[in-house]
């Protein structure tokens, strides 16, 4: 008696196929990029323990380079991840954040005995600070604008005046106190809720007019008249221009922040009970 079944069926054809797993794995462009910059930060820290603070704020503006460049090659080659966003982060932290206090103590701040390492450490902390409120808040921040100085810039600002000085001439034994302030100036700016520029929406793939590359030819022409002086003023002028949107903005009553303070992560608002 037939009972509706086919003793030809091959019983595997009714369950389910189990997909294969895809091994995760490591992207190598963009990751390499990364550890470059990171490399560049700690040649930066080596070169500062023997008194090679021309090679070692050279590492700090190269890694800054290596660190802007990392994000794009992803992006436009498919490759993101969140390792690279991950290690980008940690590589910022010893790239902006404690080499450049590293450099700044060696340099001018020893002298200063605790002062010194205090304005250092301050420099440090804010700089892990504003990556960890960076990565938290990444998806919440108006695109256009940091919040709070980024720390390349910070690290430029430090390291520039260190390039600066000693092309001229002048000792971390007799700049002690300007030292003092402008790394604590860096630091500090990094974490407050200060708008800064991003260029973000700035597109490489638009087409932009013929004096827009007569401009950047220029550009490149200036920053050569005496690189040091130059690119010292142009991150003195954008870590000051955060302050003067910050005014504008309140004096015509408009948000003077590009996000809250709060550094709860975005699915974690309202869930602890304001």
């Amino acid at each position: 008696m037939h009972d509706g079944t086919d003793p030809f069926d091959d019983a595997d054809t009714d369950a389910e196929v189990t997909p294969r797993k895809r091994h995760k794995g490591i992207y190598v462009l963009p990751n390499m990029i990364t550890l470059a910059a990171l490399f560049g930060g700690f040649y930066a820290i080596v070169m500062s323990m023997n008194d090679r603070y021309d090679l070692a704020t050279a590492a700090i503006f190269i890694a800054m380079v290596l660190d802007s460049l990392d994000g794009r090659v992803a992006r436009m080659t498919g490759t993101q991840s969140a390792f690279g966003e991950q290690m980008d982060s940690l590589s910022d932290m010893v790239s902006f954040g404690a080499a450049p206090a590293l450099i700044a103590y060696e340099w001018g701040l020893r002298d200063l005995g605790r002062w010194g390492w205090i304005a250092a450490f301050v420099y440090c902390a804010c700089a892990a600070l504003r990556l960890a409120r960076f990565n938290v808040n990444t998806g919440v921040v108006d695109k256009r604008y940091f919040q709070g100085l980024p720390s390349p810039a910070a690290a430029a600002l430090v390291a520039g005046f260190i390039w600066l000085a000693g092309e001229t001439g002048w000792s971390g034994s007799e700049l002690m106190w300007p030292t003092f302030v402008l790394t604590l100036y860096a630091g500090l700016t990094m974490v407050t809720n200060v708008p800064f520029y991003s260029f973000k929406d700035l597109s490489l793939k638009k087409s932009v007019p013929f004096a827009a590359i007569v401009l950047i030819a220029l550009g490149i022409a200036v920053i050569n008249i005496h690189p040091p002086t130059v690119l010292f003023g142009l991150f003195v002028a954008y870590g000051l221009s955060g302050y003067v949107v910050y005014a504008i903005r309140k004096s015509k009553g408009r948000p003077t922040s590009v996000i809250s303070t709060s550094t709860d992560e975005p699915d974690e608002r309202g869930l602890h009970g304001d």
